[in-house]
Parts: C-alpha cells; structure tokens; sequence
C-alpha cells in the first residue's frame, strides 16, 4: 500500500473531513456536569458510528461513568493502539466567548485560519485528525496499513475514575505493541515533536498547630510560638543558594540526559527570555547549573502552590495564629519514587519541628514519571514521517507537566506511549475562544498518514 494517494485524498477531502469534525464539535460533551450526561453518550454514539463507516468493529462501552469507545479494524504488525479523547472542559465564563463554544466556526485571524469552539483542540480536533487518516487509507487501499486498536474516554477532563478500572478488566483486548496519543503540541508553530518524557508528581499538604486558638498578638507575641514562622522556615529550607531541593535523597534516581537528546533541545534554540517575559518575568529560576529546557522537561521540582494562616481579610487584624497550611508539589522525574519523596518531605519537616508545633500531612498522593524508549525504531521512524510533512526536523522533547494516560498504558498494560499532537501554546484549552488551527488540523492528518506507513513497513 503507497502513501501518496492517501495523502492526495486526505487534500481532497479536507471539506468534508471538517464536516464531520464540526459535527462532533456541536455536541457539548461536558463530562464534568452531570447535566451533560447525554451529550456524553451521544458523543460517543457519533463515534461508534463514524467508526463503523470506516470499517472499524466499533462499539460503546459502559463505565459507572461516562462510556468508553473501543474498536478494533486492520491486520497484521505492528499492532497499534490510538488513544483520545471526546469530553470537554466547561465553558465558563460563558460571557468571555466571542461565539457559542458549541457553534464552531471557521475564522481568519492573523496568524491563519483557525476552527473556534470548545473541544477544537483538546481533544475532538486532534483525536478526528487521526480517524481521518484512517479513513483516508481504507477510501484508498480497501485496508488499514496495519492492526489497529483505537481507545477513545468520556471523563479525561474530569479525572479519569473509570480509565484504570476498565483498563484492567479489559487488558487482553487492549494491549498492542505501541500505543499513540494526540493530545500534545508542536514545540512551536512549525516544530513538530513526539513527547518522549513526562514528569511525574507528588503532591503534599502539611499543617502546622500552635497554639490551641488564634491569639492576640499585644498579649503573646514574642512569646508564644508562631506556626507561620516556623512553616516559613521550613518551606525556605526546601531549596539551597544554588536551587538544588534539600530533601535527603530527593535525587536518587533522578538520570542525566543522554546526549543526543540534549544535542536535539538545544538545537530548538528556546528563549527563555521570550517565555518568561509573556508572564512578566526575566530571569531564570532553578538549579543553576542546568539549562532552561532541563529545568522544564527533565529535572525534578519543589512548588509551594499555596500558603497561608491565621487572618487574610480585608483590613488588619493583630492576631498570632493556631494553625499554618502549605499545599506543596514535587514534579518527579526518572525512576524518582513518589513514596520516597512523602517520606523525605515528612522527615524534612519534623526534624524542623520546635516544641508546641505539631504537623499533620493528609491528601498526598503521587504518581511516577514515564519515559519512553527513544531507542526504539518506531520512535525514530515517526519522527523521520512528522520531519517529512513539516518540512523541519522533528525532535524528542519533554513535558513540565504529567500526563497520566502514558503511565498507565505503561503500568497497566505493559506498553510504551508515542504523544504525538499538533495543538499549539496559544490553543486557550480549557479556556474561553478555544482554537485549534486549521493548519495543525490539515497537517495533523497527513502526519498520522504517514507515521502508519513509516511504523507498518
């Protein structure tokens, strides 16, 4: 089977290929409300059939909560499994939207055309950008290049309760050789890139108690002990002059970059500069002997995410407090243990404890990073094919963030995750007038046509 004619097609039939996405986008399948319930479910009945129009065995599967989607069409190796998915984020604030977020559309702006509308980019958009591949190659060959399994979730955007449960009961039917996500960007506008490592996290709440009620702080102060003091102290300690996090053993596991992987970031030329200057900031944070994109994408972190305690309305009110809370986040990396770290940051603050504070610790919970094989063939055979399409050289890159799906697919069914997507940083997912460019739309089919014939040969 050529790839050419399948490309041609996907060309031709870009009209109707935005069509069907249009009509997905329509349904407002917000999976987080439950008054969205039915829209869930038709969402994925437009899917099940739009999968049976190919050719897939395509069915709708019951969760506790929103349905999943599961099909299964082509023979032969390798096996693939495709996974997306069709929820969406609330709209709110409503009144932020240019247009109804249900009603997507079309526009020029001056960076090109863009489809507007909730679920344009995360994830209907990209997750069509792979069916039509699909399609394409059936209209061509009468077969799809390979087996291919395709996983699509209805409460991505909601956390995902039913996702591992279903998993696991389903295993056997799911397991492929390689899985593939499309919920991911481009480096930049024309950089294409396949996410090859993702931060894990451990996140921590800890409260300190003083005194037995706030106090007056004419009466006590310079007295009694202050928890705010004391959590403040300790919260400082988290981190040297150099940036380096204190916790003992916070590095144990933590690898070095391999070189080919640093010779391809620092070949993307990222300023750093320009990123902090959009949030009004200048100079980089951090350890001080890695570089911008290591402390972004491979190197763990510490993050007070919220501090407070004792009184923080308007006015002033001179009280020494009982109690003082931080809500602490360690992004991990490597072969980082979450339970590790709890224990560490747990030591870390009792050996910090004076007498008259105690500390409590509840809601931590965590999860491992992921790292993917880039010494796999298929990973360098899809980032020669997305090179091909974009005309500019594809990289291996990493994500700040955690992307729990990939290290689910790799802990429940044993596989490994290419995240390959063609959102772009200023798509306002999750926000108001979101976007996903008719170009990445376009450009994103044609990618997955080729990665399929790049990975079946």
């Amino acid at each position: 089977m050529t790839l050419a004619p399948v490309l041609a097609r996907l060309d031709a039939g870009l009209d109707d290929a935005l069509d069907r996405l249009m009509a997905l986008l329509r349904i407002p399948s917000i999976s987080t409300d439950p008054v969205f319930k039915a829209e869930c479910d038709a969402a994925a009945d437009w899917l099940v059939a739009d999968l049976q129009g190919i050719g897939f065995e395509a069915s709708k599967r019951p969760t506790p909560g929103h349905p999943m989607v599961v099909a299964h069409g082509g023979e032969g190796a390798p096996h693939l499994l495709f996974y997306g998915h069709y929820d969406v984020q609330p709209v709110d604030p409503l009144e932020l939207w240019d247009n109804d977020p249900f009603a997507p559309a079309i526009e020029d702006t001056p960076k090109g055309k863009v489809i507007r509308g909730r679920g344009t980019s995360d994830d209907k958009g990209q997750l069509m950008t792979f069916i039509e591949a699909m399609r394409a190659w059936v209209a061509e060959h009468g077969a799809l290049p390979c087996r291919i399994t395709i996983f699509l979730e209805g409460e991505e955007e909601s956390g995902s309760p039913s996702l591992v449960p279903f998993m696991k009961e389903n295993a056997e039917e799911l397991k492929a050789d390689l899985a593939m996500i499309c919920d991911t960007t481009l480096f930049d506008a024309k950089v294409p890139a396949i996410t090859t490592q993702l931060r894990g996290l451990m996140a921590e709440e800890v409260i300190l108690t003083g005194p037995t009620r706030d106090l007056h702080s004419g009466m006590y102060g310079g007295l009694a002990r202050n928890p705010i003091h004391v959590l403040a102290k300790i919260v400082a300690d988290l981190h040297d002059d150099t940036g380096r996090i204190t916790l003992d053993g916070f590095y144990d596991g933590v690898p070095e970059l391999p070189d080919e992987i640093r010779a391809q970031w620092q070949g993307l030329a990222f300023d750093h500069t320009r990123f902090l200057g959009d949030v009004g900031l200048s100079q980089p944070a951090g350890e001080a002997d890695r570089t911008p994109l290591e402390k972004l994408w491979s190197r763990p972190t510490a993050e007070v995410n919220g501090i407070w305690g004792g009184y923080t309305g308007a006015g002033f009110k001179t009280v020494l407090p009982s109690k003082a809370t931080a809500k602490i986040s360690f992004r991990l990396v490597g072969d980082q243990d979450p339970e590790a770290i709890h224990k560490a940051f747990v030591r870390h603050v009792e050996d910090r404890l004076p007498e008259d504070v105690t500390a409590e610790f509840p809601n931590g919970h965590g999860a491992p990073a992921s790292r993917m094989p880039t010494d796999d063939p298929a990973f360098e055979a899809a980032r020669q094919a997305l090179s091909e399409e974009w005309g500019m050289e594809a990289a291996f890159v990493g994500s700040g963030g955690s992307i729990p799906i990939a290290g689910h697919f790799q802990q429940v069914l044993g596989m490994n995750a290419m995240l390959i997507g063609f959102g772009r940083d200023d798509d306002q997912i999750h926000s108001p007038n979101e976007k996903y460019n008719l170009e990445s739309f376009h450009k994103g089919m044609r990618s997955w046509a080729r990665i399929l014939a790049a990975l079946a040969k």
